[in-house]
C-alpha cells in the first residue's frame, strides 16, 4: 500500500516548497523526491527526504504526488502520458498539479489521470522564492471534493492559506486572474521609478513613501527594494513571467475577453528577455522601458522647460 508522500520538480519554487514538506514530514509518512537535475535532490536528502531513481518510483511509492513542474510536456514526461507506462504511474494515487499551465492541459490531464484509475487536484501557488522559503504561499486548490480533501491537509507546511476553486480547471483559472494583477503591479511599480529617477528624485525616498502609504504590500515593499538596488536576483524570472503573461493572454482571448493591460506588459517583458535579461527576476522589466526612454530620446531632441505666459500689461 502507498503511503509515502512524492514531490517531483525541485526548481526555484519546488525545492523550497519540498523542504517544507520534508521538515514537517510525520513518523510513517515519508517524502519521496525526484529531479531531472539529480544534484538539486541532495538539500532533500540532508532533510530526510528519499530520493527516487525515477518519476515511476515516486508514483509507486506515494499515495500522492505534487508536481511542480514548469509546463505541460514536463509534466506528460514524467508521467509517461501517452505511452503505457501512463496507468500504471497514476493509478491507485491523487496527481496534484502545482504549476501554472493553460486551464485546458489541466482539463485533460484530469480526464486522462482518472481514467486511469487515479485522483486528481490543481493546487497552484501564489508567491515568489521568499513566501516557499518561509512557507507562505497561498493555494488555490480545484478538483472532485475526495480529491480536494485528500490534498488539503498535506499542503499546510507549503502554504500559510488555501482557497476552494470548484472542479478543474477553475483553480488555474484562479491563479492566472491573480498573476494578471501581479504583472501589471511589477511592470507600473518599474515604470513609476523609472519617471522618478529620471526626474532626479531619490528612490529611496519614493520606496519610503510607498511603503508607508495605503498602496504598500508584500510584492511592493520586495520589489522596491530591488527596483532602489537594481539587484535582480531572481525571485520569479522574466522567461517564466512573459509565459505566464502568455498563459494569461490565451485564456483571455479564448473567453473573447479583452486584456489592454496585460498587452502592454506582454510587449515590455518580450523586450526585457531580448535585451538578455531573461533569468533576471520580474523588476528588471524595467530595463525595457529604460531602453524605450533612451530610443526616444535619441530620435527626438529634449525640449526645454517652456517659459511661463506674460501677462500683458494693463
Amino acid at each position: 500500500m502507498r503511503s509515502d508522500i512524492g514531490f517531483i520538480g525541485l526548481g526555484v519554487m519546488g525545492r523550497p516548497m519540498a523542504l517544507n514538506l520534508a521538515r514537517a514530514a510525520r513518523a510513517g509518512t515519508g517524502l519521496v523526491v525526484w529531479n531531472r537535475t539529480a544534484a538539486k535532490c541532495e538539500p532533500l536528502r540532508a532533510a530526510g527526504a528519499t530520493v527516487a531513481a525515477s518519476p515511476a518510483e515516486v508514483c509507486r511509492r506515494a499515495r500522492v504526488v505534487f508536481l511542480m513542474l514548469a509546463d505541460g510536456p514536463a509534466i506528460d514526461s514524467v508521467l509517461g502520458r501517452g505511452t503505457p507506462a501512463f496507468a500504471a504511474n497514476v493509478a491507485g494515487c491523487v496527481i496534484v498539479h502545482m504549476g501554472t499551465t493553460s486551464p485546458g492541459y489541466s482539463r485533460g490531464l484530469e480526464a486522462d489521470v482518472r481514467a486511469a484509475g487515479g485522483g486528481y487536484a490543481e493546487a497552484p501557488v501564489s508567491g515568489s522564492r521568499g513566501p516557499a522559503e518561509a512557507g507562505e504561499l497561498v493555494a488555490m486548490l480545484a478538483g472532485t471534493p475526495d480529491a480536494v480533501d485528500t490534498v488539503r491537509p498535506l499542503i499546510g507546511p507549503m502554504c500559510r492559506e488555501s482557497f476552494d476553486c470548484g472542479p478543474v480547471p477553475n483553480a488555474l483559472l484562479m491563479k492566472l486572474s491573480v498573476n494578471l494583477f501581479l504583472i501589471t503591479m511589477v511592470t507600473g511599480l518599474a515604470e513609476a521609478f523609472h519617471f522618478a529617477g529620471r526626474h532626479g528624485l531619490d528612490e529611496h525616498r519614493l520606496r519610503d513613501v510607498l511603503d508607508a502609504g495605503p498602496m504598500a504590500s508584500t510584492v511592493s515593499r520586495a520589489k522596491s527594494h530591488k527596483l532602489v538596488h537594481r539587484d535582480f536576483a531572481v525571485q520569479a524570472s522574466i522567461a517564466n513571467v512573459l509565459d505566464n503573461n502568455r498563459l494569461v493572454a490565451e485564456a483571455a482571448r479564448d473567453a473573447g475577453i479583452a486584456s489592454p493591460l496585460l498587452d502592454v506588459c506582454h510587449a515590455l517583458y518580450g523586450e526585457t528577455m531580448a535585451l538578455g535579461h531573461g533569468e533576471a527576476d520580474m523588476a528588471a522589466v524595467v530595463r525595457s522601458i529604460e531602453s524605450r526612454t533612451e530610443a526616444e530620446r535619441a530620435v527626438t531632441p529634449r525640449r526645454s522647460p517652456s517659459p511661463p505666459p506674460t501677462r500683458a500689461p494693463r
